[in-house]
Formats: structure tokens, sequence, C-alpha cells
């Protein structure tokens, strides 16, 4: 996954950045193929995580980069890194760290994606694994 620190960062020239100059991030489980959550990248988020192996995004709510479980210790170990069709669509394939099972979610759940539409209704299908207010201080 590391860059050689002398490796050009032409590969980043691919993707197809929007006007704010960041790339939507799907991160998938790898051997469960979980889709955990959704994030965001700026060029400096994704060459970092090229570079550690480890998820890096960048927070549109504060406005920085942000290395996944910096507060929680919920970090995420990348194995790889793809790209769509249309270049604007980065998956991460990536096993989650710090809790067992895998804590993903801001709620102290697996994944994000924890309610599912039934009969015109959302409906929590996925237990808190961890109170939230234990995780983040």
């Amino acid at each position: 996954m590391q860059n050689s620190n002398d490796a050009p960062v032409s590969w980043l020239k691919h993707i197809r950045w929007d006007s704010k100059g960041l790339v939507p991030v799907i991160a998938q489980e790898q051997g469960t193929n979980d889709v955990l959550m959704f994030a965001w990248m700026n060029r400096e988020a994704l060459q970092k995580t090229a570079e550690l192996g480890q998820a890096v995004y960048f927070s549109r709510s504060r406005n920085k980069i942000w290395y996944k479980g910096e507060e929680s210790g919920h970090v995420q170990k990348v194995h790889e890194i793809r790209m769509d069709c249309d270049n604007d669509v980065i998956l991460l394939k990536v096993t989650q760290l710090g809790h067992e099972p895998g804590i993903a979610c801001h709620t102290g759940r697996h994944s994000c994606f924890f309610s599912v539409y039934e009969n015109g209704e959302w409906k929590v299908t996925e237990p808190v694994l961890k109170d939230p207010q234990t995780i983040y201080k």
C-alpha cells in the first residue's frame, strides 16, 4: 500500500475531483463485503491513505483532514483502493479495528447503513455495539 516518498503521485490526476476538490469514498469490509460507511477525501487524504495503509478522510463539517479512529480508536486498515469506471468514486477495502465486532459508525454500530426502508418506514436493523458517549470524549 505504501508509496516511496519519491514516488510520483500522478495516479491522483486520474480522479475526477468535484468542484471543492473532493471525491466520495465508500468503505467496505474485506471478507464480509459489508458497506461500513461513506465519507469524502481530498488529494491529501487519499495520498495519506495510500502511504499509511490506514483510512484518512476529509471532514467537511470541520474542514480538515480526519484520521479514522483518531478519537474513537476505531481505525480502518486499508487493503485495497479502487476507483469506479467514471473515476469519480473511491472504494476502500478495509478491516475495521479497535473493537470486536468492528465499529465504523459514530453511533456505535458496525455500519452507518443500519436503517432499512420497509412499508413506508425506516427500521433500525443493527444494534449499538458501544455507547457513543463512551467512545467520544
